[in-house]
């Protein structure tokens, strides 16, 4: 768990800790914009239909690849702070000798 004293030590990263809550931030604010584009199509239906379809079909789509995408940067930042701990585990043990 994240501690207060942890903002101010450089001996634990915080980004592990808090980067679940920001990927859930980012899936709320793909699905607001997703939402708002499907409403923004469905009212030009009544202008042009094609074109209000495509505005519906590329916003969920949009919305779904949104949401792929920032699971995978989240995912790329984990892995990434992941190596550094395991490449520290090798280093403690010795692991790099010349």
């Amino acid at each position: 768990m994240l501690d207060f004293r942890d903002l101010f030590q450089w001996d634990r990263f915080i980004t592990p800790t808090i980067i679940k809550a920001f990927y859930w931030l980012v899936i709320v604010l793909i699905a607001l914009y997703g939402l708002q584009g499907v409403f923004a199509g469905l009212a030009l239906i009544g202008v042009s239909p094609f074109v209000g379809f495509v505005t519906v079909l590329a916003s969920v789509v949009g919305a779904v690849v949104g949401i792929v995408m920032a699971r995978i940067g989240t995912e790329f930042v984990l892995i990434v702070f992941r190596i550094n701990e395991h490449l520290g585990a090798i280093r403690d043990q010795g692991g790099m000798q010349r």
